[in-house]
């Protein structure tokens, strides 16, 4: 954790009030999560504190890039990051987290780390699907859904079995 001591913030010495903080990472920065999904890449973030007597809201800008292995090619590439996220700290008895944007932290703590929100922002940023940017102008047959230009009931009706067909017969003269 040494090498997040930089993303520390003594909100205990802060007072009411705006304050702006920047920060610059690369790969050290990654390399302080195991089993991170992201292995390289490099940031800059632009972290805005607001601090109220009964809460802490914190503006994270983020910019940079992060290297990626296209699943497809498996060739390396970067994928930009760039993200505008939230997150409000309310002080409270306990520390726990509310929802994905709101977290309840105690009165008395003295101090944040915010590495792990910036992990968390640039992580799901990213698409879900890693694809070459060179590639993803194509098409290809496995990402698309074909339309068979046939209605959901005639496509019911072809995947009947033809034993029930006599059946069927009867219950429409039957009407």
């Amino acid at each position: 954790m040494d090498r997040l001591k930089k993303y520390d913030i003594d909100i205990i010495n802060l007072v009411d009030g705006e304050h702006v903080f920047q920060y610059t990472s690369d790969e050290d920065f990654f390399d302080a999560f195991p089993q991170s999904l992201i292995q390289k890449g490099n940031f800059d973030a632009r972290l805005v504190l607001h601090k109220s007597p009964t809460m802490i809201r914190l503006d994270f800008d983020v910019k940079g890039d992060v290297e990626r292995e296209c699943d497809r090619t498996l060739e390396s590439y970067e994928e930009p990051v760039n993200t505008n996220n939230r997150v409000f700290l309310k002080f409270g008895d306990r520390d726990e987290e509310l929802t994905d944007e709101i977290e309840m932290i105690q009165r008395g703590t003295m101090r944040i780390n915010v590495a792990k929100y910036l992990y968390e922002f640039i992580a799901l940023s990213l698409p879900v699907k890693s694809l070459h940017p060179d590639l993803r102008g194509e098409e290809s047959e496995g990402d698309l859904l074909v339309y068979s230009g046939a209605s959901e009931e005639e496509a019911e009706e072809e995947s009947i079995d033809p034993r029930w067909e006599v059946l069927k017969r009867i219950s429409k003269k039957t009407k």
